[in-house]
C-alpha cells in the first residue's frame, strides 16, 4: 500500500484555496498510484480557526466545500481531510456544538468521519472552547487496489498522540487513544497534526513517536501542517517510524512537501523512504522559522512589501535580513531616522547592512520634529527637567514616521524589539513598538547575537544550514559569507536617545538578564529560587518587578512570532492590574 504524506500550508478560512491544495497533491499522488493521502489537522479550513468556528455560515461552508472536494478527487484514491463537523447531540445532551474531525474521502463521497479525542487547553490551545471530544477509537479498513489485501488504519488527531504515561511519566487525560487503537489490532497508525513550532520540539516529537511505535509494536505515520498563521509557525517535519521504532522517512522542515511511503501488508510494516536533514545549529532552525513566519504573515495578510526602521543596531539588522530573505530585498525599505544623539557609526552601519542585503533605504532626520515637539510642549513642561519623556518622544516620532510610510504605500511595518526588551518593558509604547508584526519578539537578545553570528559563519558541509545560507545569499545577491556588518556585532547595544547612552545603564548585562528571564518566564521559578540559584537578589527583584509592570505594554504590542514554549502572545494570559511579582 502506497501512502502520501501531504505536508500542506493552508490559509485560515480560505476553503477554496485549501481544497485546491489538497486536490493538487491528491492528483499528484494518484499519478504515483498512491492508495491513501494523509493531510494535516483541519487542513480544509486551516489551523487554528479560533472564533471563526462560532459562525454557523463558516461551518456550513466547510461542509459544502468538503462534499465538492470529495467529488473532485480522483475516485480511486482515499484521502484523509481535516475538517469540522457539527455535534448533533449538543442541543439535547449538552456539550460543545462541534467536533475537530478527519473525513475519509473516496469514490466521490465522504466514507467515514473520525473525531479528535483529546482537546488541549494549555499554552496557545483553547480547543475545549469550541469542540466536544470524540468518545471512541477511530479506525477504518482500506482495500489495496489490485492486490485484494486490506489494511486496518488507526486514526488519531494531533493531541491524541501526546498522552502516553510511559513516555511522560504521567497522564494528562483519562484516555490514551494510541493504546485503545493498539488493543483493537490495527495494522498501521496515522496521526494528523497541526503542531506549532518551538525550538527543539522536533526532537521531542520524534522521541515520543519512536517510543509509541516500539511500545505498541505499531508502525506510526505523523503528518504535520507547515507554514505560519498569525503568531504561530508550523514547521512540518512530518515523519514515520516502523514497528521497531526506526525512522523510515522525514519530510522537509519549514516548507511544503509530499513524501511517498510504502506499507507492506505481508510484513505488517513500513518500508524505508527518504529522510530530509534537520538543522545541526539551533540558530539555523530559528532562522528558518522566522523567515517562514514573516513571509507567510505578509502573504496571507495581503502585503508584498515591508518597511523597517534601521538604527544600525543588531535587532533591526536581524529583522532586515529576515525580511530580505522572506520577501526579497527589492520589497524591503529600511528607514534611517537619525537624531542629534545618533552616532556616525550607527548611520554607517545601517547603510553598510542595507548594501549587503540589497534593500532600499531612505533617511529622515528627526531633529526638526524634536524641536517642534519641544516648542509645542514648552509651556506645559515649564519648570520640569528633561528626562525619559523627552527620550521617548524621539522613539514616538520615529514610530509615527514609519506608520505614515506603511500607511501611504501599503507596506507591512516590522517592529524590531526582542524578547528581553519586551519582557522588562525596555521599549516605547506607540514608538518602537509600532508595527504590524513583531518578527523577533520571542527571541532573547543573546539569541539575536547567536543567530547573527550564524548568518556570518562558514556553513560548508552542513546540509540544512548551507541550504538556508545559500537561499539568503541568492535572494540578497550577496556572495560573501558576511551578512551582518562586524561592527554591529561588537559594539555595545544602545537606544541612542541621549548622549553616551548604553542599554546596560538601565539593564543588567544581557547574559544575566536572559538567564533570569528564562528561569522566571519559562521555568516559572520564584524570584527566591532564582536568587538561590546564584543571581544577585537586588537584580532579581528589579527584573521581576519590571516584567510585572510591563504587562500593559505587551498587551498593546503587535503580534509576535512564537518560537519558544512561553511567548508573549496567544498563550500568555497575565493580568495587567496585579501586585504579584513572585514569591519570596
Amino acid at each position: 500500500m502506497k501512502l502520501a504524506l501531504a505536508q500542506l500550508n493552508p490559509t485560515i478560512g480560505d476553503l477554496c484555496g485549501n481544497a485546491q491544495q489538497i486536490l493538487a497533491v491528491a492528483r499528484q499522488a494518484a499519478a504515483e498510484e498512491v492508495d491513501l493521502v494523509l493531510t494535516p489537522e483541519l487542513s480544509l479550513c486551516g489551523y487554528p480557526p479560533r472564533d471563526l468556528l462560532l459562525h454557523p455560515s463558516f461551518i456550513a461552508a466547510i461542509a459544502i466545500r468538503l462534499e465538492q472536494l470529495a467529488q473532485d478527487l480522483p475516485p480511486q484514491i482515499a484521502v484523509l481531510v481535516g475538517m469540522v463537523e457539527p455535534n448533533p447531540r449538543s442541543l439535547q445532551a449538552g456539550g460543545k456544538p462541534l467536533f475537530n474531525s478527519m473525513a475519509l474521502l473516496k469514490q466521490g463521497r465522504v466514507q467515514q468521519i473520525f473525531h479528535k479525542r483529546l482537546l488541549p487547553t494549555y499554552d496557545v490551545f483553547d480547543e475545549a472552547r469550541y469542540f466536544e471530544p470524540g468518545d471512541e477509537a477511530n479506525c477504518f479498513v482500506l482495500e489495496v487496489e489490485g492486490s485484494g489485501a486490506t489494511v486496518r488504519v488507526g486514526v488519531t488527531i494531533c493531541e491524541d498522540l501526546w498522552n502516553d504515561e510511559a513516555f511522560w511519566g504521567k497522564r494528562s487525560y483519562a484516555v490514551n487513544p494510541i493504546a485503545d487503537l493498539a488493543q483493537q489490532g490495527t495494522d498501521l497508525m496515522v496521526n494528523l497534526s497541526a503542531s506549532p513550532y518551538t525550538v527543539g520540539k522536533q526532537s521531542l516529537r520524534e522521541a515520543m513517536l519512536c517510543h509509541s511505535a516500539q511500545r505498541y509494536q505499531q508502525p506510526l505515520v505523523y503528518v504535520n501542517q507547515v507554514g505560519a498563521n498569525d503568531d504561530l509557525i508550523f514547521d512540518g517535519c512530518s515523519v514515520a517510524f516502523n514497528r521497531q521504532g526506526q525512522m523510515v522517512c522525514r519530510a522537509r522542515g519549514f516548507e511544503t512537501d509530499l513524501v511517498l511511503l510504502e506499507f507492506d501488508p505481508q510484513l505488517g510494516d513500513l518500508r524505508p523512504g527518504a529522510i530530509a536533514p534537520q538543522p545541526a545549529a539551533e540558530a539555523a532552525e530559528i532562522w528558518a522559522a522566522l523567515t517562514l513566519g514573516v513571509g507567510d504573515y505578509a502573504r496571507k495578510c495581503g502585503f508584498t512589501q515591508a518597511v523597517i526602521g534601521l538604527s544600525g543596531g543588531i535587532d533591526s539588522a536581524l529583522v532586515a535580513a529576515i525580511a530580505a530573505a522572506a520577501l526579497g530585498p527589492g520589497q524591503v525599505l529600511g528607514v534611517l531616522m537619525p537624531s542629534p544623539y545618533s552616532s556616525d557609526h550607527s548611520i554607517e552601519d545601517a547603510l553598510v547592512l542595507a548594501k549587503h542585503l540589497g534593500i532600499r533605504t531612505h533617511t529622515l532626520p528627526i531633529e526638526p520634529l524634536m524641536q517642534g515637539y519641544d516648542q509645542t510642549l514648552e509651556a506645559l513642561f515649564a519648570g520640569t527637567a528633561p528626562g525619559i519623556t523627552e527620550e521617548n518622544l524621539q522613539s514616538r516620532i520615529r514610530g509615527n514616521l514609519l506608520m505614515a510610510i506603511a500607511n501611504k504605500f501599503g507596506h507591512l511595518l516590522l517592529s524590531t524589539g526582542n524578547k528581553s526588551e519586551m519582557a522588562v518593558g525596555y521599549c516605547t509604547l506607540y514608538g518602537d513598538m509600532n508595527g504590524g508584526l513583531a518578527a523577533i519578539a520571542d527571541v532573547p537578545k543573546t539569541k539575536v547575537y547567536e543567530i547573527c553570528h550564524w548568518l556570518n559563519s562558514d556553513l560548508t558541509g552542513r546540509t540544512f544550514e548551507l541550504q538556508q545560507c545559500q537561499q539568503l545569499q541568492r535572494k540578497i545577491q550577496q556572495p560573501a559569507a558576511i551578512v551582518i556588518p562586524p561592527h554591529i556585532l561588537t559594539k555595545a547595544p544602545s537606544a541612542e536617545l541621549k548622549p553616551g547612552q548604553l542599554d546596560q545603564d538601565s539593564l543588567p548585562d544581557y547574559d544575566i538578564l536572559d538567564d533570569i528571564l528564562s528561569q522566571l518566564i519559562h521555568d516559572r521559578q520564584s524570584p527566591a529560587a532564582i536568587v538561590a540559584a546564584g543571581h544577585e537578589e537586588a537584580t532579581v527583584r528589579r527584573v521581576a518587578q519590571l516584567v510585572a509592570r510591563a504587562e500593559f505594554k505587551r498587551r498593546q504590542a503587535p503580534p509576535g512570532l512564537k518560537i519558544t514554549d512561553r511567548a508573549f502572545g496567544t498563550g500568555w494570559r497575565m493580568p495587567i492590574a496585579s501586585k504579584w511579582v513572585g514569591y519570596w
